[in-house]
């Protein structure tokens, strides 16, 4: 898929004040910085589409961007911040989970997991979530880049072991670097081929 343009729409707190259009959304979560504004700025090739920052818990709000005219990209905040007090966790949750289980327009929710990283309990749990509500996703690896083929390999075995512990399936799964692109196309595709199913 080529990306011809890329906007930004809105942004909200609430995801039932989310734009009213018969177009379908593809939403990117993750745990505070795991790469996630990084990644949809390497996907839509916008340097600053969705803002970065080095600071964990930079995204808030449900910002909406309209892609090629034709679908929806969706930044959500990240689940598990610690550093925001009680209620600002607790609304965040609320936001995300309202999104993610009321809004029709959604066809995949993109889970970001930091590859780097052991399987952790906080991403385990989200997915798990997903799972029993029946909310389609994929689990996108970010930070590639960051580990050698060796340790890369290894990581993902461990992640797919302790998934399958779990799941019958698997549900797509694609291994990203927002530094080299790795992953962008395969992203995109599949993003393209859910779109000619509708």
């Amino acid at each position: 898929m080529n990306i011809k343009s890329a906007e930004y729409v809105i942004s909200n707190s609430v995801w039932n004040k989310c734009p009213a259009h018969d177009k379908p959304e593809y939403a990117f979560i993750g745990r505070s910085n795991v790469g996630k504004s990084s990644l949809i700025n390497k996907l839509t090739q916008h340097k600053n589409l969705a803002k970065t920052s080095a600071k964990p818990g930079k995204t808030l709000l449900i910002n909406h961007f309209f892609i090629n005219k034709e679908w929806y990209l969706v930044d959500l905040p990240g689940y598990g911040y610690a550093k925001i007090g009680k209620e600002s966790r607790e609304k965040l949750e609320k936001m995300i989970k309202g999104y993610v289980l009321q809004r029709k327009e959604l066809v995949n929710l993109f889970v970001l997991i930091d590859v780097r990283h052991e399987p952790q309990k906080i991403d385990m749990e989200f997915i798990e979530f997903l799972g029993v509500n029946g909310v389609p996703f994929s689990i996108v690896f970010t930070k590639a880049d960051k580990l050698t083929g060796g340790e890369l390999k290894k990581n993902l075995e461990n992640y797919k072991k302790y998934l399958l512990e779990q799941w019958e399936e698997l549900p797509p799964v694609f291994v990203t670097s927002s530094e080299s692109g790795l992953g962008r196309e395969e992203v995109l595709d599949y993003i393209e081929s859910l779109n000619k199913c509708l």
